[in-house]
């Protein structure tokens, strides 16, 4: 493979693409250590050393050094190490090393989430964010359907009516153009239809 370009990251670091393609970030002194240079084949021991050895270790050690100080999606966690610099193949052996060791799970994440926001998002709503974050529908309705059992949901029609409050909305005294801007105001954050209707009282559909 050829070291078709090396363009600097940082003042430590460079990316090198091998053959317009494979692409990945060391640090300038390792550019030297492995005798990479722009132009030049780069031999298949060399390539093994970097792309077998020294990126997957510290792909795995990036990753956990990530989980120190948050939780992630398998999906969050993996972008980030692309973001990194680090090849896809070298992010996927990454995030299966720190999944082996249960250091990462989604359906851990999406019910700690479920958990968390229920007070204050509807189901709707957290359904999206968690797919947006990355996490599989059939994992998400697992967890929903354990989360539902286990805590026992939530009262969405009081979330809807307590948002309505502080909106200070009152039936007699809002025209229906305002219930439109309220049904949407509601309906973006995942209430049902059906559960607005009621939170309006509303004896017309939108």
């Amino acid at each position: 493979m050829t070291v078709t370009a090396i363009t600097d990251v940082s003042k430590k670091q460079c990316k090198i693409c091998l053959d317009y393609e494979l692409c990945f970030v060391l640090y300038k002194g390792e550019l030297r250590q492995y005798g990479i240079a722009e132009g030049e084949e780069l031999p298949e021991e060399t390539r093994h050393k970097v792309l077998e050895e020294l990126l997957p270790r510290r792909a795995k050690l990036r990753a956990m050094n990530l989980l120190q100080r948050r939780d992630y999606t398998e999906r969050q966690l993996k972008d980030k190490l692309l973001e990194g610099g680090y090849p896809e193949r070298t992010a996927d052996q990454a995030v299966e090393y720190v999944k082996s060791y249960r250091y990462i799970d989604d359906m851990r994440y999406a019910q700690g989430y479920l958990s968390a926001f229920a007070g204050r998002k509807s189901l709707g709503r957290m359904e999206r964010e968690l797919q947006q974050k990355g996490i599989a529908k059939d994992v998400l309705n697992q967890a929903v359907q354990t989360w539902q059992e286990q805590d026992g949901g939530q009262d969405e029609l009081q979330m809807a009516c307590e948002l309505l409050s502080k909106k200070h909305y009152d039936r007699n005294s809002t025209d229906r153009r305002e219930q439109h801007r309220l049904y949407n105001f509601l309906a973006y954050r995942g209430f049902s239809g059906e559960v607005i209707r009621k939170a309006l009282c509303m004896d017309w559909e939108i």
